[in-house]
């Protein structure tokens, strides 16, 4: 409890705000890269504690937000096999498809079931030998080391029914995308903890060099927020853009070198579809050749199927801060966490859900 205590006394949080409306003397548009910190901001209200300057607009940082349309439709062809168990993490099952998600699979009889880890689904394949077992591994950084130890697992035990649908994406890729487009407004990051836990900030130096932006490495709680704001600011009103960590309790330079040599083993960098905007070059991982035997896209050959996108859904434009939630006319409407249109609505990280839910 000493964390929580500590980074969400309200008498801290309240100090960090004073400081920043202090150093704030111009407009500044801020990017937080994660659904997590987009949920707190919201949650907690550190939007409405912030000068009217400092506008905070909502990055692609939710792994199920940005999980391609056609990953999702590839996933639920999938689960749909009768000699299939479709295992996913419980906040896949609500994303929309087309014209379906994987809770109307399982409703209509597939064996669609909610794990905690992809270690579960290698144990699912271990007791159903005569079944098919898939886990979707989706995420960004955070997540690839204990899918790529499932492979290494399902490998050492000689099991040959399992295998990933693979939706992994990277950070830096993206931050690249939204600086480098003509629409961008961002002008400083605050960057995801968990993300670089176990990547560590060595690859954002670069980025914060070619842009000349600002890079804040930054916590969950209001007052790691409120600090990374702060951290951002700063060098904003300066005119410095450096990298600095304002998570030192988990978060160093270099990140978890063993986490990073069991992705480096298992996976290899590719292109990925990001849902709602499009593919960008080099920001996914894929399963190396010599652990294709475990791709679900091989193995059951959906490479076919190509959807669309729906036209009234703008969560592309949101996950890129270019427009906020509110914004969208569907928003609350034709759009709501029962009947959504994407997946920004239904994702426990989504922008819009965290809109929906905290006003």
């Amino acid at each position: 409890m000493k964390y929580l205590n500590e980074f969400r006394d309200a008498r801290l949080v309240s100090n960090a705000m004073a400081e920043i409306r202090s150093a704030t003397t111009r407009p500044w548009v801020l990017m937080e890269i994660c659904g997590g910190q987009t949920h707190a901001i919201k949650r907690y209200g550190l939007d409405q504690l912030l000068p009217a300057e400092i506008e905070l607009v909502h990055g692609p940082g939710c792994p199920v937000c940005v999980t391609s349309l056609e990953l999702i439709d590839k996933a639920l062809a999938i689960a749909e096999l009768p000699h299939v168990i479709f295992t996913s993490y419980g906040d896949m099952l609500r994303v929309p498809g087309t014209g379906k998600d994987l809770f109307t699979v399982r409703a209509a009889g597939g064996d669609v079931r909610v794990v905690y880890s992809p270690l579960d689904a290698v144990k699912i394949a271990l007791q159903n030998p005569d079944r098919q077992v898939v886990f979707f591994a989706i995420g960004f950084e955070t997540t690839a080391p204990a899918n790529a130890m499932s492979v290494l697992q399902a490998k050492s035990l000689g099991i040959t029914n399992f295998s990933l649908l693979v939706s992994h994406v990277r950070v830096p890729p993206a931050m690249h995308a939204i600086l480098g487009s003509p629409e961008n407004r961002v002008q400083g990051f605050l960057a995801a903890g968990h993300v670089c836990t176990v990547m560590g900030y060595w690859e954002y130096s670069a980025i914060a060099e070619r842009y000349h932006v600002p890079i804040t490495v930054t916590g969950f709680e209001p007052l790691d927020i409120s600090q990374g704001i702060l951290m951002t600011v700063r060098q904003l009103e300066s005119g410095t853009y450096t990298v600095e960590n304002g998570y030192p309790r988990l978060v160093t330079f270099n990140g978890n070198r063993s986490a990073q040599a069991v992705i480096n083993q298992i996976f290899r960098s590719c292109d990925r579809k990001w849902r709602g905007i499009g593919m960008i070059p080099d920001s996914g991982w894929c399963l190396k050749p010599e652990f294709q035997d475990y791709d679900a896209e091989l193995r059951f050959q959906v490479d076919q199927i190509q959807p669309e996108e729906s036209p009234l859904c703008i969560a592309g434009q949101i996950l890129q801060g270019i427009k906020k939630p509110h914004q969208c006319l569907a928003f609350g409407e034709e759009c709501s966490p029962e009947h959504p249109l994407g997946a920004t609505m239904v994702s426990s990280e989504g922008a819009c859900s965290a809109y929906f839910k905290y006003g």
